[in-house]
């Protein structure tokens, strides 16, 4: 079985118009135990796979090469301390048993000087409706481009 893979207009597009490849900006969640920003920083480049939530697979779907991304370390951190670009759009997942669920490849861009903790973006009025406070156990999630420059201005 083939699977088709189709980029979905993300919510900053206009009505019927897909936005342009790389104008996207989107947060990935990883428990720094199980793969912490300094290790992807040193490879430079890793497949994002293991994604089993549907809502996130969508996600993963509608990224673009280019597109921009901030690394959000769950567990005791709980803040963004880096960013990344899209690499490789959605391609089937090699973990997955079960057909229907995608990887993307990601490439680590840099550290933030400072990182941003949830408190913080929490007590930042403009982020209050930002998915990582609406549905913080979501792992793969939309950001405006206003909110992702914010929260890397916020990083330093």
């Amino acid at each position: 079985m083939t699977l088709k893979i189709r980029a979905k207009a993300g919510a900053s597009a206009g009505a019927g118009q897909e936005p342009a490849p790389g104008s996207r900006c989107w947060l990935v969640k990883q428990e720094p135990e199980s793969y912490p920003w300094r290790a992807f920083s040193y490879e430079g480049r890793t497949s994002w796979d293991g994604v089993r939530n549907y809502q996130a697979r969508n996600n993963l779907l509608a990224m673009c090469v280019g597109d921009r991304v901030l690394f959000y370390e769950s567990g005791d951190s709980k803040a963004v301390v880096g960013t990344a670009r899209v690499a490789r759009a959605a391609y089937p997942d090699p973990t997955a048993e079960e057909p229907g669920w995608v990887s993307v490849e990601l490439e680590a861009k840099g550290a933030l000087a400072r990182p941003v903790t949830l408190a913080r973006i929490k007590a930042d009025p403009g982020l209050a409706g930002i998915a990582l406070v609406r549905n913080s156990r979501l792992s793969v999630m939309p950001l405006s481009a206003e909110d992702f420059g914010r929260i890397v201005s916020l990083g330093g």
